[in-house]
């Protein structure tokens, strides 16, 4: 009788761990497009930077000083991940010094008119720097509102010269979009300095 009871008790034992909560099974793999899927989307939000531009569109500025240096020309060159705006700054007994930054409008030195550009964003930059010495200037465009041919350039759009006043030198850059831009003071050629603004072609 014991030994029917003990048979019994095994038996129902065994049901129990039969009919319990089974265990977790493993996820089934994902179909090999799914994967490759995966593995592309994952590629595209870890890809390099636009030409491994890292440079942001935030305001730059290096200082309030001024220097006795004075703006002598404006130029602009085409690069393949950037256009380049160059400032050659004459006679310089120092670092030069800027503020560059987008804005709403340029604004003219002096009487703060706006400075219309083109382009979807307007780049602000300003030199501590005169363009004049002595009364004089010692740079003086034949077009103010057009310093630079840039028609068909990947990134300017505009380049205009927004006055000289109080020893500081105000350029407005017209951009295709608000883009990112580096600035560079560049020594040369001789007793001189070049301010160095490149704005990428996109982000």
């Amino acid at each position: 009788m014991h030994a029917h009871r003990r048979t019994w008790a095994a038996l129902a034992a065994t049901l129990a761990l039969a009919t319990g909560a089974p265990a977790l099974a493993t996820a089934p793999e994902a179909p090999a497009h799914i994967r490759s899927l995966d593995t592309a989307v994952s590629g595209v939000m870890q890809a390099s930077p636009y030409c491994g531009i890292t440079w942001g569109s935030l305001a730059r500025s290096n200082g309030t000083t001024h220097t006795t240096g004075t703006v002598e020309d404006v130029r602009a060159g085409r690069h393949t991940c950037f256009d380049r705006l160059v400032i050659d700054v004459d006679d310089v007994p120092g670092s030069l010094t800027y503020d560059v930054r987008y804005v709403d409008a340029v604004r003219a030195d002096g009487s703060g008119q706006v400075v219309p550009l083109s382009g979807g964003a307007d780049l602000r930059i300003i030199l501590r720097a005169p363009a004049y010495e002595d009364g004089a200037p010692t740079y003086d465009p034949t077009d103010p509102a057009h310093l630079v041919a840039v028609a068909g350039w990947s990134t300017f759009r505009q380049v205009a010269l927004a006055g000289s006043f109080e020893g500081q030198t105000t350029v407005g850059l017209g951009v295709r979009a608000r883009l990112p831009f580096r600035v560079l003071v560049l020594d040369g050629p001789g007793d001189g300095a070049r301010l160095v603004v490149d704005v990428a072609h996109r982000w």
